[in-house]
């Protein structure tokens, strides 16, 4: 039988006493986070995401309590409101935020649960990586919102952490707050396999629906079509990434979009585009400046225009 639970999950403990054991580094119940049912699902849904293909990854429905999922969709902020970066590129076309002080307290207070100790302990588990930490900075995650039109292209996602350099990215957490998405709206998660040559699972982003995979080098990811859903709605998630700390710093790569076999011409942009960004994000590593910066410039010179 092969083992994916940590070490520590075998030496000397069992099932039980591991849950008994997280459960100890809570100080009180979580608001968001049933975890007496995540943690009696652990076992089963641990060997489920190991196996799974393309690559490690599971889809867990009503993952939330369901009130304060509510809650996090109902206090949701607009794209227009204060704090939005803006990612529109030729392989992308989305809207992020990753301050905390411009989210309401309810999703702030979702994030820091998603981002805590027990949480990541319960993600070690499932993931069978050990030594995962949450990224506090929230770089490239936070809330993602995208409107009408909006795609994001295939990719593999930047393997090191931009601001700590032997950071090394290794699972990805989408939460969807989507009420009464429609089939015909697109934007499902397309996961493709490893040789880009077939979409292999298509997950469509409903609401209180969590997609956590294995992100490498090449986990290619993405929702390349435009969304086709009305303009007072909008595809909303909260994407959080964690990390292992590695002793030598890990070979650096950026964002890694890719062409799909039918994508013709558009390949040779896609590549441009990459590119481009990856100077980009050599320039943001080196100076210490991040993407909130960026679009405060580029906002300024629009005015400017």
């Amino acid at each position: 039988m092969t083992h994916y639970l940590p070490d520590y999950y075998f030496r000397g403990t069992n099932y039980t006493n591991y849950c008994k054991a997280m459960h100890q580094t809570a100080t009180k119940n979580s608001r968001f986070v049933d975890y007496d049912y995540w943690e009696n699902q652990l076992e089963k849904i641990q060997k489920e995401y190991q196996q799974e293909s393309p690559f490690p990854y599971i889809k867990l429905d009503h993952f939330l309590k369901e009130d304060t999922a509510t809650a996090i969709h109902d206090s949701f902020p607009k794209v227009g409101e204060k704090g939005w970066i803006h990612y529109v590129h030729y392989n992308e076309k989305k809207h992020g935020l990753n301050k905390l002080e411009h989210f309401s307290p309810v999703i702030s207070e979702a994030i820091q649960e998603l981002n805590s100790d027990r949480f990541v302990k319960w993600l070690t588990a499932l993931t069978g990586i050990e030594g995962l930490k949450a990224d506090s900075m929230l770089e490239g995650g936070g809330l993602h919102q995208t409107l009408k039109g909006g795609f994001l292209n295939v990719h593999a996602d930047f393997t090191v952490h931009p601001h700590k350099r032997n950071w090394r990215r290794r699972v990805n957490l989408i939460v969807y707050f989507n009420p009464e998405w429609e089939e015909q709206y697109g934007g499902a998660l397309e996961l493709w396999d490893r040789k880009m040559t077939q979409c292999e699972i298509s997950i469509p982003p409903l609401f209180n629906r969590c997609v956590i995979f294995n992100t490498d080098e090449d986990s290619f990811h993405g929702y390349p079509e435009p969304i086709s859903c009305p303009e007072d709605t909008s595809r909303k998630s909260i994407a959080l990434y964690y990390f292992t700390e590695e002793k030598v710093a890990p070979k650096k790569r950026t964002t890694n979009y890719q062409a799909r076999p039918d994508d013709g011409g558009k390949a040779f942009l896609i590549w441009l585009d990459k590119t481009v960004l990856a100077v980009y994000s050599r320039v943001k590593s080196t100076l210490g400046i991040n993407d909130d910066f960026v679009s405060k410039v580029l906002a300024f010179f629009s005015k400017k225009k």
